[in-house]
């Protein structure tokens, strides 16, 4: 058991299936009171049973005060896990301005609404941990994704400026960016997510595991994919060359989908 979420009040986002109900699975079998929000109030209701949660369904960006008085005045710990993708994108066509707004919407500014509502009470009291589920698209970037692969650079930029802006006041800030999961998601990325992404997909429990050993050892970049690492060094010693081996990727897609 991790002592640090033992009895905890805990909110996860996007959590009627994949990787947040495997969050909030974990952290109620943890000892956690956990909160388990989605847009869909039956799968919301459904994960809550299972785990005996309270379902808080609706749109992320403003169910802090809910999900506060569902777990009695206080919330510990934040999984900013909903999140929308978007595939098979390329800028040769008519601009999705409402894909952009949604991906923006739902991705980044979820996030700093939650942050901005979580904030006061968990500098008052010297502590609060806040994990957001970015996606490696965040550190590197997804083929046929635009979308999605700059609000998750949005998501990544905005955990790492909490953490280094709060991290001496007691804030606990976590970025998870792992590659493919085996979710509904995954299942939507179409073709550039069968070539990317599938072949080293993992389970959700994966991911879940991963954060605790990241919440365990306190550590800010959560990495369920281990490789990402590399490809994250790669990418900030040899732009170029990591550019032109995405390309390549982008070409092989271009030729399969």
């Amino acid at each position: 058991m991790v002592e640090a979420v033992q009895g905890a009040g805990v909110v996860v986002t996007g959590a009627g299936g994949g990787i947040g109900a495997a969050l909030a699975r974990r952290f109620a079998a943890e000892g956690a009171r956990v909160v388990v929000n989605d847009l869909d109030a039956g799968r919301a209701e459904d994960v809550a049973g299972e785990i005996g949660g309270i379902a808080v369904p609706g749109d992320a960006s403003v169910i802090v005060a809910a999900a506060r008085e569902a777990l009695g005045g206080t919330v510990d710990v934040y999984c900013a896990n909903a999140g929308v993708g978007s595939g098979g994108e390329d800028l040769g066509r008519p601009l999705d301005e409402a894909g952009w707004a949604a991906s923006w919407d739902v991705n980044v500014m979820a996030h700093v609404r939650a942050a901005h509502e979580l904030l006061p009470d968990w500098l008052e009291r010297g502590s609060g941990r806040f994990a957001s589920t970015v996606s490696a698209a965040g550190l590197l970037t997804m083929v046929g994704a635009a979308p999605y692969s700059v609000t998750k650079h949005g998501a990544y930029a905005f955990a790492e400026w909490l953490s280094l802006t709060y991290r001496h006041r007691g804030l606990k800030v976590h970025a998870i960016c792992p590659q493919g999961v085996r979710t509904a998601m995954l299942d939507a990325a179409g073709s550039a997510g069968d070539l990317v992404l599938r072949p080293t997909a993992i389970e959700p429990e994966d991911v879940a595991d991963a954060l605790f050993k990241g919440i365990e050892e306190d550590r800010f970049l959560i990495l369920p994919h281990p490789d990402v690492a590399e490809y994250y060094k790669a990418r900030a010693s040899d732009p170029d060359r990591w550019l032109a081996g995405m390309n390549r990727l982008q070409q092989q897609w271009e030729a399969h989908r």
